[in-house]
């Protein structure tokens, strides 16, 4: 089963560095949600992450959720365990929830294949966008352009001009 444009989100909760349960799909919902399928080491993740912080920062005042979800196997990458995940949020003063999915359940769902796989959604948690933050990592100029372009067509009521972008980063780091 794959996570296509249009389709509802898997439902799904789970626990961020605080120990807090974050449920999607959210009641109430939120006009836009992102979901950023994350990890602490990656070097496309550590290249975009002052990109994606600006976004939640951004567009907090409009009422976007933004989600950060690790999946990577802890047991094999010990630099994204939930203990390492916690000292990134208070080291980064991190405005994002940073959540633990354990058992990679999210992650399938979703069909992440990298780290990071950004997703949006909008307010009936429907797919509207997914791939990449932007079009370079290496860019800082690019200011997560595809995902402020997929997030203020949604905002607006609207579709995203583009709405599936290759996704690039590290890959997920799967159990067994």
């Amino acid at each position: 089963m794959s996570f296509e444009l249009g389709d509802p989100v898997p439902a799904f909760t789970l626990d961020d560095t605080e120990g807090t349960a974050h449920a999607v799909p959210a009641d109430p919902a939120p006009p836009a949600t992102v979901l950023v399928v994350t990890c602490n080491h990656c070097p496309y993740v550590i290249a975009w992450n002052s990109r994606l912080r600006a976004v939640a920062e951004d567009y907090a005042p409009r009422d976007v959720r933004v989600l950060a979800i690790n999946a990577n196997d802890a047991a094999r990458y010990p630099a994204d365990s939930p203990a390492a995940m916690a000292r990134f949020v208070s080291d980064q003063n991190w405005p994002i929830p940073y959540l633990y999915d354990e058992s990679q359940d999210v992650a399938r769902a979703l069909d992440a294949r990298v780290t990071p796989h950004v997703y949006v959604l909008d307010a009936e948690h429907r797919l509207r966008y997914r791939g990449a933050p932007d079009a370079d990592h290496g860019d800082p100029s690019q200011d997560a352009r595809y995902l402020r372009d997929a997030l203020d067509a949604v905002l607006d009521g609207g579709e995203p001009a583009i709405a599936d972008t290759r996704a690039r980063g590290c890959s997920v780091k799967w159990k067994g």
